[in-house]
């Protein structure tokens, strides 16, 4: 099988196919949303970079994003399946998000075992710390371990550049990753 064809497969949103709901009555939570109002929801980037802004060429001169910066930036990513952010079915934490020198891991939990949607959640979360990050940043997303029957096959499929570069090719996973990345709420 061809690699863009197997990527269309990968990545295709089994909801299209068939109409089966992976989840059909998921837990909600309340969000647990700070006062604080991060730059990503005041419209400002965190791209925060000396190859852009020559002036800060000193490494500590680059504003340090934290734990909870990148939790305001995932926070609101729409679930595939329900009305909900993916805070709110509590897919993603704070306590989920590591921090290193320049890499970002981010650990998400499916709200079952067999989430169909995984993928598309994982796509999601990269596709919205691509556009808000610094180019400097590697960024690994994984499913928290034990969480889902596929973890494996699913954190091979996010970390995968050529995969994720290919599935963002497919104009129909797109268009859903677009619903996706409008904020709930």
């Amino acid at each position: 099988m061809p690699l863009q064809m197997g990527l269309i497969k990968i990545f295709h949103n089994p909801l299209a196919m068939n109409g089966e709901i992976f989840n059909a009555n998921p837990t909600v939570y309340a969000s647990k949303r700070s006062t604080r109002k991060s730059k990503f929801e005041a419209g400002q980037s965190l791209w925060i970079d000396e190859q852009y802004q020559p002036e800060l060429s000193n490494e500590s001169e680059v504003e340090p994003i934290d734990e909870d910066e990148i939790f305001d930036l995932i926070r609101s990513i729409a679930d595939p399946e329900h009305p909900n952010s993916l805070e709110e079915l509590r897919v993603v934490s704070v306590e989920q998000i590591e921090l290193g020198d320049n890499h970002i891991m981010v650990e998400f939990t499916p709200t079952v075992p067999h989430c169909g949607m995984s993928t598309l959640i994982g796509l999601s979360i990269r596709v919205r710390l691509m556009r808000s990050l610094p180019q400097r940043f590697k960024v690994d997303i994984r499913v928290k371990p034990g969480s889902h029957q596929s973890e494996l096959a699913v954190n091979k499929q996010l970390n995968d550049k050529e995969r994720v570069a290919a599935a963002l090719e497919n104009p129909a996973l797109v268009e859903t990753l677009e619903k996706c990345l409008k904020p709930v709420g």
